[in-house]
């Protein structure tokens, strides 16, 4: 065979049958493989900013912000950014974040330093609930600015209407405080954006699908009506964090004070599955919005609640917890979506880019595309929907009854 005959059989490779396709064609390929398309008659906002994802807790502290990385990397290498619009927001200024917190704790977060913690008098770092769950580390207050600005950014996107549903999933660090650290979270980017919201909102519902209480969230709005807060979580008040949510928690006990009974708790046990799960937040969903009518949302989607997680006690899989993101969806309410708790990291990224498939109306394939940058870190599965804790799965302590005796009440 002469040389040029060999030279033209290679000439217009097939699609799918070589490596030596360009990254925009792979990603192209994806977005028609998919179906990808921006969603009719609504707008979905993507807000990230990529200086959060090199933040360090330090080598042996579960919270990994690199676990952005992966999901952002998922998300494009699925296409899923040419169906929404994206975003890369400023940082929340000091005076943004003094909306909620104290002057005085913002001033620290912004002077304290990895060296100061080393000083004799290093006690100074402690009235703020510093330590080793809440780390002084290089670049803190930027970290605090940023996730917390995405957050603002997305809740401004909806309430000037340029948005339906946005998404920062650098956010959702619920349990800190007015003016302390808590649960590796800071500053509470969750209430700040709900202030926002508030502005043009009668009425906010937030949800919490994080493993653990959203206590900071709800400690927050703990004497309004204009907000009523639902946390499903892992529940033990001695021995498993933050303690609080048991099913009686349910807002001052005061019923003159207008948060009264605007605080719902789903206080669950280990083990939890897809199907018991799901049931249970349809279940307490349905009355909770022909009742309370909100007029925007709030969506926590933690993922240490999924099966197999480094932290959490749940048998959830990837798409169950997708379910509860998708009902809530349907409601065709404005919503906002954060991320929260989550510490395997490949996990996290898996359930982050499902949710977001979810939000632009969008089916994936359920293999990796194989130009995804560190698609390593997902091995050996390499699918979107591994079977999640198949290998230390809990016993589900949730039988019927409890379940049942939870929405009851």
């Amino acid at each position: 065979m002469a040389r040029a005959s060999v030279v033209n059989d290679y000439k217009n490779p097939q699609p799918g049958a070589t490596s030596t396709l360009s990254l925009d064609q792979k990603v192209a390929r994806e977005i028609l493989n998919n179906g990808i398309e921006r969603p009719k008659g609504s707008t979905v906002s993507f807000h990230a900013s990529p200086e959060v994802e090199k933040m360090h807790f330090g080598p042996k502290h579960p919270m990994k912000p690199w676990r952005l990385t992966l999901t952002n990397k998922l998300v494009l290498a699925y296409g899923m950014h040419e169906a929404m619009d994206m975003y890369i927001p400023r940082p929340a200024s000091f005076q943004e974040m003094l909306d909620y917190h104290k002057e005085d704790y913002i001033q620290f977060l912004k002077t304290i330093t990895p060296k100061d913690t080393l000083q004799p008098d290093a006690n100074n770092v402690w009235p703020y609930n510093m330590g080793d769950d809440c780390p002084v580390f290089d670049g803190l207050y930027d970290y605090c600015s940023l996730y917390s600005g995405a957050s603002l950014d997305a809740a401004r996107k909806l309430t000037n209407k340029q948005s339906d549903i946005a998404i920062n999933w650098s956010g959702g660090l619920h349990h800190a405080k007015k003016a302390e650290a808590s649960g590796f979270c800071y500053i509470n980017d969750i209430v700040l954006a709900i202030l926002q919201l508030l502005q043009h909102h009668p009425r906010v519902l937030y949800i919490d699908l994080d493993v653990h209480h959203g206590d900071g969230v709800e400690q927050a709005f703990w004497s309004t009506d204009r907000v009523m807060t639902l946390s499903l979580h892992k529940y033990d008040r001695l021995n498993f964090f933050p303690g609080t949510g048991g099913s009686d928690d349910t807002g001052p006990h005061n019923n003159a004070n207008p948060g009264a009974h605007h605080s719902l708790n789903v206080p669950l046990q280990d083990g939890i599955d897809d199907e018991s799960y799901f049931q249970l937040f349809q279940d307490i969903m349905k009355p909770c919005i022909a009742t309370y009518k909100p007029t925007a949302i709030v969506i926590q989607c933690g993922g240490d609640s999924l099966g197999g997680d480094r932290l959490g006690c749940f048998n959830l899989n990837i798409k169950a917890h997708g379910r509860c993101v998708q009902y809530t969806k349907r409601l065709g309410l404005p919503m906002l979506v954060v991320g929260g708790g989550g510490y395997t990291p490949r996990n996290v990224a898996r359930l982050w880019a499902h949710e977001t498939s979810v939000c632009i109306e969008t089916k994936l394939h359920p293999t990796l595309p194989s130009h995804t940058p560190f698609i390593e870190h997902f091995a050996p599965d390499t699918t979107l929907y591994p079977e999640l804790g198949k290998n230390n799965k809990y016993d589900n302590k949730n039988d019927e009854k409890s379940l049942r005796d939870i929405v009851m009440n």
